[in-house]
């Protein structure tokens, strides 16, 4: 009788065993198999410029990638301005289709009779669609550009270009280039800031 439940417990350990092994092994190709694809792929730079024009500070910026949040800033001081380049991105990515999203927020700025842009926020969005290639280096530069002319309503000239740059393996350009330039999409919102007031107390 207990020769009989020993034999069928080691039995079931031995199972278990087996399962335990099955799993690891599992584990261990899913492991390589990310590995792979992420060392295999594409290193890629993504970063953004601002080329507004002095009526337009930049205060927010929110990058994603691939729907998921990569990078976020905020500074009302005008440090966002005042800045070349931002990098937002610097890894290796899978093969394959992706696509960077860009949210920015500017917020007026004027002096004088323009004094009245400095109540107004503007918003805007633009996408950008990529392929990481296996083995390869990109570097994807966005650009929020002033468009149109003096004519052109402010809440219409915020724009958002993208370029695509070959790179070496140090971050340089090797010269190749894909550019494309858009509107934002969505349409950008202007809205004014509302001012509080706190009551005095009694």
């Amino acid at each position: 009788m207990y020769g009989e439940r020993l034999s069928r417990l080691e039995a079931d350990v031995e199972q278990l065993k087996e399962k335990v092994f099955r799993t690891r092994a599992r584990l261990s190709l899913l492991k390589e198999t990310v590995l792979h694809g992420v060392m295999a792929g594409s290193r890629t730079i993504i970063a953004h410029r601002n080329l507004m024009g002095a009526q337009f500070r930049l205060v927010k910026i929110v990058y994603f990638l691939d729907d998921a949040q990569v990078f976020a800033r905020r500074d009302d001081d005008g440090a966002l301005d005042s800045e070349e380049e931002i990098i937002v991105f610097d890894g290796n990515l899978v093969p394959g289709p992706h696509n960077a999203t860009l949210e920015l927020t500017y917020r007026g700025r004027g002096s004088g009779a323009f004094s009245y842009l400095n109540g107004y926020v503007f918003e805007s969005r633009s996408s950008h669609s990529f392929t990481a290639s296996e083995g390869g280096s990109v570097k994807i530069v966005s650009a929020g550009f002033e468009q149109g002319n003096l004519t052109t309503e402010m809440s219409d000239r915020p724009a958002v270009s993208w370029q695509e740059l070959g790179i070496d393996s140090g971050g340089r350009p090797t010269g190749e280039t894909r550019s494309r330039k858009s509107a934002t999409r969505p349409r950008p919102k202007a809205r004014k800031r509302r001012a509080t007031r706190r009551k005095r107390r009694r």
